[in-house]
C-alpha cells in the first residue's frame, strides 16, 4: 500500500510501511565519506532515498567514490575540504547551500586513530587527533546547523565509538576525542532542540575497515575480539546503515542527545 508525500514542494510516491524511514527529498552531508563507514553510510542514506554530498580532502579518492555511487545508479554531489579548518569549512558549506540548497542531513564521520602507549604518546598527535576527531564536528555542526535552525529542522550525526564509553591499552588519546564527541553530542542537542534539529551520535564497536586493518590483519586481536564481544565477530559497515538511517529519519522525531551503539554487545558485557 502506498502513499504520496509532500517533500520540498514536490509529490513523492512512498510506501506506508516504511514512510517514517523515507528519505526522499532529503540531502546528506557525510564527512570523511571517500571510503570506510563514511562512504558506507553515504551509500546506504542515497538508497534510502536522499541527495548524498561525499566529502573528503583527498579529491582523487573523493571521485572514485563518487563514481562507484555513480555506477550504483546514485548521483553525488563532491565537496572537499579540510573540516579541521574551521574558515574552509564555512565557505564551503555556504557556497554549497547558496547554489544547491539546504542540507538537512549531516553525519560528521571524519576522523582518525593513532596507537601508542601513553608515556610515549607525542604531543603533537595529541593535538591531531582532537582537531580531526573533535574539532571537526565542531565545526561542521556548526556551519550547517545555523542554516538548519533558520530552516527549523535538521538531523546531525555525530560517529562516537566504543571508546565513548570504554577504555583499551595504546589509545587513551582517541578515547578522549570520543568520550568529547558523545558530550559535544549532548551540548548540541542540548542548545539545538528548540530550533527543531535533532542531534545525535552512533557509536561502533569494531568494524573491519581501513581505520581497523592494522588489528584486522592481527590473528592474535582478532581472537581477543571474538572472545571479548557477544557476537563474536567484527561488524561490517553495512551493519550502520540502519541506525543512520533510523536517525536521519522521520522516525527520530524525539530522539535527541541519544548515542546508539552499535557493537554487537560488547559494551553490554563484561
Amino acid at each position: 500500500m502506498a502513499s504520496v508525500v509532500e517533500r520540498k514542494g514536490v509529490l513523492v510516491r512512498v510506501d506506508i510501511k516504511t514512510e517514517l524511514f523515507d528519505l526522499s527529498g532529503r540531502r546528506a552531508l557525510v564527512t570523511g565519506s571517500s571510503q570506510g563507514i563514511g562512504l558506507a553510510l553515504a551509500r546506504g542514506l542515497a538508497q534510502a532515498g536522499a541527495d548524498v554530498i561525499l566529502n573528503g580532502r583527498d579529491t582523487n579518492k573523493l571521485k572514485r567514490a563518487s563514481q562507484s555511487l555513480s555506477g550504483e545508479g546514485y548521483d553525488a554531489h563532491q565537496l572537499p575540504f579540510d573540516a579541521t579548518d574551521n574558515a574552509a569549512v564555512k565557505k564551503a558549506v555556504d557556497g554549497f547551500v547558496a547554489h544547491h540548497g539546504s542540507i538537512d542531513i549531516l553525519v560528521n564521520n571524519a576522523g582518525m586513530q593513532h596507537r601508542a602507549p601513553l608515556e610515549e604518546f607525542e604531543p603533537e598527535m595529541f593535538e591531531t587527533l582532537f582537531r580531526t576527531n573533535v574539532s571537526t564536528v565542531f565545526n561542521v555542526g556548526q556551519a550547517v546547523a545555523k542554516h538548519m535552525i533558520a530552516n527549523g529542522e535538521g538531523k546531525i550525526i555525530n560517529i562516537a565509538s566504543v571508546q565513548t564509553a570504554l577504555a583499551r591499552p595504546g589509545i587513551a588519546p582517541y578515547t578522549a576525542t570520543k568520550g568529547a564527541v558523545g558530550n559535544l553530542t549532548k551540548g548540541m542537542a542540548t542548545d539545538w532542540a528548540q530550533h527543531g534539529l535533532q542531534i545525535n551520535a552512533i557509536a561502533p564497536g569494531y568494524f573491519d575497515t581501513p581505520l581497523n586493518e592494522a588489528l584486522v590483519n592481527d590473528p592474535e586481536f582478532s581472537a581477543w575480539l571474538e572472545k571479548r564481544t557477544p557476537a563474536g565477530r567484527w561488524g561490517n559497515v553495512e551493519e550502520l546503515v540502519g541506525a543512520c538511517i533510523f536517525l536521519a529519519s522521520r522516525a527520530s522525531s524525539f530522539v535527541n542527545g541519544h548515542t546508539l551503539y552499535v557493537d554487537g554487545g560488547i559494551t553490554a558485557s563484561l
